[in-house]
């Protein structure tokens, strides 16, 4: 479970970012330490994929600070943010559908100089979904959804990173998938990568992170360890159908 002696990878203070005049954003602060799952969960619209947005430098700052692993991101271009070690796997995968599995991971670590460490990752990667392994001259739109999710967690991995970013790694899979997507996020965390989790399905979200913060309308309004928030009646009555 989270451990408060493990260093801050990442730290969100008093973040403010929106679209047009209006900001979406309220002064969101949180903070994501080493080999931690922490999970941000909150109703649709809340403000959830904007934060991972602004984090990844795509979405402009407007107020705040945000630190990863000692650098301020403030000014850094998105793929510098990558090049230090945080990558996004995006809501609705976005991979690249005409290119094969293979060349989808390869696309991730386009950033990448160092050819035998990158087949070793390729070859970590198919170690953690085999079913990618099975398919590694198939054409990426050919995959079924939650086949698409862990191309697109394992292009992800391929960039080399200290930290993933997930939005909505569920959204939109078959159960079966869905629970082996979530046991291989626990198992990355086991092997010392550390995750921020935006995730629709609450509970299952909660059940595996070390922590969670609770969003809505643009604000963080509740924290706490993951096992503590799926007892809180407020989450249970708002996002946990109970």
């Amino acid at each position: 479970m989270s451990n408060n002696s493990q260093p801050i990878l990442l730290s969100v203070n008093g973040v403010c970012a929106g679209y047009g005049p209006s900001d979406v954003l309220h002064q969101v602060s949180l903070e994501v330490r080493q080999r931690e799952i922490v999970t941000l969960i909150g109703a649709n619209g809340a403000g959830k994929s904007t934060t991972l947005m602004t984090i990844s430098r795509i979405q402009p700052l407007r107020a705040g600070v945000i630190a990863f692993a000692g650098h301020d991101l403030a000014n850094t271009p998105p793929d510098q943010v990558v090049a230090l070690g945080l990558a996004q796997v995006p809501e609705g995968r976005r991979i690249f559908p005409r290119l094969s599995v293979r060349e989808n991971l390869e696309m991730g670590g386009f950033l990448r100089r160092d050819t035998a460490a990158m087949a070793r990752d390729l070859e970590r990667v198919y170690a953690l979904f085999p079913i990618l392994k099975d398919r590694d001259r198939q054409h990426g739109g050919t995959l079924s959804g939650g086949e698409q999710q862990m191309l697109a967690i394992g292009r992800a991995l391929m960039s080399e990173p200290r930290m993933l970013m997930m939005d909505e790694p569920s959204m939109g899979i078959a159960p079966i998938l869905v629970l082996r997507i979530f046991q291989a996020i626990q198992q990355l965390r086991d092997e010392g990568m550390t995750i921020l989790l935006v995730e629709q399905n609450a509970r299952a979200a909660l059940r595996f992170a070390d922590r969670g913060y609770v969003m809505e309308t643009g604000a963080i309004t509740l924290s706490g360890l993951g096992r503590e928030l799926l007892d809180d009646r407020r989450v249970q009555e708002a996002y946990l159908g109970d």
